[in-house]
């Protein structure tokens, strides 16, 4: 594919990626996304009514119809602009990736399910069924919320511990089932007939919820009932407790960050993206970059726009990173140093050149690849050697540059 076929595809990326506030055409295409799930899933409960679907059920027909074919050409779009979502892999694995996906999956069976039952009519029941998954779709909203951010890093912050406490809820259940079916099963034979009967009053009773359809009868039964009833509470209680000290975690680190955050010197360098770089297709949060690296500013065609989370690099973005600067009383310094054609290091090896003690070359960039320096290296003709010493040059500036 061409240049112009890349820019095209990247462009549409752009468009049906979660955009930003600059690009209205992103913006517009994200309000209709939302728009078509919300009107889709009124439309589906609409039609359980009876009286409405008689008045209106071939509109609200339509309208699932219509907005089915715009999740299928989403859908589509997405699948043809999914190694631009995951720019690191091959096409080929990008795609495989984005399809096994959770929202990739979402994404297939809300609208799959609307034509399935053209092809295979008598599972039109079950197809039903799977139109459910449709309303997963509402979770693309979250990419429009910071408040909803907040939520998913929490959960996806004490996932260890959640998966914990769900598994020790899992195993007291299958237990309480099996001694409460040993206890009742020949008092009430018809009530706990089997094992499944028992993991049945388990669940309602240890979730606290006791529907009580089933219940013990025996004096034995009623004693284990009382002592699981009273573990149960404890064992909702830890679910949440980790949740909410979660929530406590994620809002005391906002808040020191924005309240009792101190002052210091900050450093800028600039960072020009090119089709090769890693970064681009990624959002500004998913750069993975130390705590103490910011983005403070993204140019972009002549414009400095303020970085945003969700905000995509592009090619040619030009990043403006800062840092607070190296202090230091033994007056280290980072030099760089263009080799030029008559400079004596050219084509010598970097263990063979006469340089202070006191300094060491750290990086060498080449043909804008940066290579990390080792003595056999050997240096070449516009070579970018970035040179480290505790002292200042005098013993470089000897060389004739």
């Amino acid at each position: 594919m061409n240049k112009e076929g890349i820019r095209r595809l990247r462009r549409l990326f752009e468009i049906i990626e979660v955009g930003n506030d600059l690009d209205w055409i992103s913006r517009t295409y994200d309000y209709v996304n939302v728009s078509t799930i919300v009107l889709n899933l009124i439309a589906s409960v609409l039609y359980t009514y009876d009286g409405i679907r008689e008045q209106y059920g071939t509109l609200l027909l339509a309208v699932e119809i219509i907005t089915a074919v715009f999740f299928a050409i989403d859908y589509v779009l997405r699948l043809i602009t999914s190694h631009f979502l995951y720019p690191e892999l091959t096409k080929r694995h990008a795609l495989r990736k984005y399809m096994l996906s959770f929202m990739g999956v979402v994404d297939l069976l809300s609208f799959l399910p609307y034509f399935l039952p053209v092809f295979f009519p008598a599972g039109t029941v079950a197809f039903r069924m799977i139109r459910i998954v449709r309303i997963f779709r509402l979770f693309k909203i979250n990419a429009y919320y910071d408040s909803l951010h907040v939520i998913a890093e929490v959960i996806n912050g004490k996932r260890q511990q959640l998966l914990s406490s769900v598994f020790i809820i899992l195993v007291l259940m299958l237990a309480s089932s099996l001694c409460m079916y040993s206890l009742e099963h020949e008092a009430q034979p018809d009530v706990f007939r089997n094992a499944f009967s028992g993991i049945w009053w388990a669940t309602s009773t240890l979730l606290t919820v006791g529907y009580g359809d089933i219940y013990p009868i025996t004096t034995w039964g009623k004693l284990f009932g009382i002592f699981i009833t009273f573990l149960g509470v404890g064992m909702v209680a830890i679910p949440t407790g980790i949740i909410s000290a979660g929530f406590v975690n994620q809002y005391s680190t906002i808040k020191k960050r924005s309240e009792y955050g101190y002052e210091s010197a900050v450093r800028f360098m600039k960072l020009q993206l090119d089709e090769n770089d890693r970064w681009v297709g990624k959002s500004i949060s998913d750069l993975e970059l130390s705590p103490k690296i910011i983005v403070a500013a993204v140019k972009r065609n002549e414009k400095l726009l303020v970085p945003r989370g969700e905000m995509v690099l592009k090619i040619d973005d030009t990043l403006i990173l800062g840092a607070e600067p190296y202090e230091d009383q033994e007056q280290i310094e980072l030099k760089e140093i263009v080799i030029q054609k008559k400079n004596p290091w050219v084509n010598k090896r970097i263990s063979d050149l006469d340089i202070s003690r006191h300094s060491v070359i750290v990086l060498v960039q080449r043909k804008n690849k940066a290579l990390i320096p080792n003595g056999d290296m050997v240096l070449c003709e516009g070579d970018n050697v970035f040179l480290y010493t505790q002292l200042h040059l005098d013993t470089v500036s000897e060389i004739d540059l």
